[in-house]
């Protein structure tokens, strides 16, 4: 009597269990080899800025150590000499006043009215739609149009402006003609122009406040100034702290609207640190010596940066 045996492979397997899967188990401790695909999507950008920013920052780096002209070909080693020469230049830390000034005097009250106007809005003024397209709309010009508008309205003879003082009995004003005023009158151009951006900023994080802590804080008969500086101003600590970050790295590199309104005048009063290494450059032809007072720049504004970025982190903690 012969008896037959079923080999394994002929075997049926029983049915697999709801749930669960007829694959293979890897075994453990077994990693899949990593996929190089996501490379070759990465590559177009590492490519881009290899390019046009690795490559421009160390070749401006090694400019900055050279004699390196516009007009000639040839230069040579200088060493430190350009930083030795930006750091005692008078000229150099007269730019750099003006644009620290701008800085202050533009900075604070883009954050301040920001805030004014998107808490306006936030708490139910009439028109929403209407008050934010106001607000906003400014921030959408290109900086041509608004020195241009800007231009005609601060004109000494026929401007807008002087012409309601005139009708006033009060006198006219070198808007942008005066060393004490044209720094001002920029900023109060920057401000109308750009203040749209930290407006939405605000409105968002307006926006995400929950609800339930004004219902309690009314329920408690928290009045609308209490509610102002007990919720709304300590849940804006870090929309603030970001405000101010972009504010003040958006107003130390100035440049647009004072090169087209006043050209850094009257007699240099409102030439900023940019406008300063522009001139060095493309007017004197110094490139070695304009990449040097650049750097210098980037130093101070990677300072700004850190010490930002230090104090949100200590004031949270």
């Amino acid at each position: 009597m012969t008896t037959t045996t079923n080999s394994p492979a002929s075997t049926p397997r029983p049915p697999a269990a709801a749930g669960t899967s007829l694959a293979p188990r890897r075994r453990p401790g077994k990693q899949p080899a990593p996929s190089r695909t996501g490379y070759w999507f990465l590559a177009p950008y590492l490519f881009f800025f290899a390019v046009f920013l690795v490559w421009p920052i160390i070749y401006g780096l090694w400019m900055s150590l050279t004699d390196r002209s516009l007009v000639n070909d040839e230069s040579s080693f200088a060493g430190l000499a350009n930083y030795s020469e930006a750091l005692t230049d008078p000229q150099m830390w007269s730019s750099l006043g003006n644009t620290l000034f701008f800085t202050v005097i533009s900075s604070v009250p883009l954050i301040l009215v920001s805030f004014a106007m998107a808490y306006l809005v936030y708490t139910g003024l009439k028109g929403q739609w209407l008050w934010r397209l106001t607000f906003f709309a400014p921030f959408l010009l290109p900086v041509s149009v608004v020195t241009a508008i800007w231009a005609f309205l601060f004109t000494n003879d026929f401007g807008l402006i002087n012409g309601l003082l005139d009708r006033f009995g009060i006198s006219q004003v070198g808007w942008l003609s005066d060393e004490q005023v044209a720094m001002w009158s920029i900023a109060l151009v920057t401000l109308w122009w750009t203040v749209g951006f930290n407006f939405l900023l605000y409105l968002s994080a307006l926006q995400n406040i929950p609800d339930h802590l004004y219902e309690a804080a009314q329920l408690d008969g928290a009045g609308t100034w209490r509610r102002l500086f007990s919720i709304t101003l300590p849940m804006m600590k870090s929309t603030t702290g970001l405000i101010v970050l972009l504010q003040a790295l958006a107003s130390l590199k100035v440049f647009d609207q004072i090169f087209l309104l006043t050209a850094g005048g009257p007699n240099g009063a409102t030439r900023s640190i940019l406008q300063y290494i522009y001139d060095a450059g493309f007017t004197g032809y110094r490139l070695g010596y304009a990449s040097a007072t650049s750097y210098i720049f980037f130093a101070l504004i990677v300072l700004v940066s850190l010490a930002q970025m230090w104090f949100a982190k200590r004031k949270d903690s």
